[in-house]
């Protein structure tokens, strides 16, 4: 239950989450928002809270060091992450794959760009300059393409009350976070 909306605007990304936190039926906002920074990144969570909690607090990634935004993504950032989830009892094995719960995928916004962090570690970008992740997500991809134009703040609150008026999982408040390229350099 969860809906974290992204967004890359000249040079910076921007990030909104709600605070549904859920268990069976029942759905009550949480205190802690969903979207964070952590170093030179800013995060945001869907699915284990858990997740989010080891992201915020324990997660320890080497600074980059020459290679490509994405190459670092993936051969640092994921594996750090992956190292943190496991250590602190988040992941699974399951097949050969380690993976933490289904559904759980969290955005990150880095040096200007926004990755999708899935469930098995994989790191994607998309090339529409949004995202979105969570029970809400389908609906904030569609508000976010119709709301193309608005500020974007106001494009990612827009989304979020969207994304909640129609799913039963998206519970305001609503809370945001933005980063500018110079906020990640030399971190």
């Amino acid at each position: 239950m969860t809906c974290i909306i992204g967004l890359v605007h000249n040079g910076k990304v921007y990030m909104g989450g709600d605070s549904a936190g859920a268990s069976g039926w029942l759905v009550r906002p949480l205190r802690n928002p969903k979207v964070f920074k952590v170093g030179p990144f800013i995060i945001g969570g869907a699915g284990s809270i858990r997740m989010s909690n080891v992201l915020q607090y324990h997660l320890e990634v080497q600074p980059q060091d020459g290679e490509s935004d994405h190459e670092y993504m993936v051969c640092q950032f994921a594996e750090a992450v992956r190292a943190a989830l496991k250590k602190h009892g988040v992941t699974k094995i399951e097949n050969n794959v380690e993976e933490v719960e289904a559904g759980s995928i969290f955005l990150v916004g880095y040096r200007g760009h926004l990755y999708w962090a899935d469930s098995d570690f994989q790191i994607t970008e998309h090339t529409d300059g949004y995202d979105a992740c969570g029970c809400g997500g389908e609906f904030a991809l569609g508000a976010m393409m119709a709301l193309e134009g608005l500020e974007p703040k106001a494009r990612i609150r827009q989304a979020l009350k969207i994304a909640a008026h129609f799913s039963g999982g998206v519970v305001g408040p609503f809370s945001m976070i933005e980063q500018g390229p110079s906020e990640t350099k030399g971190e």
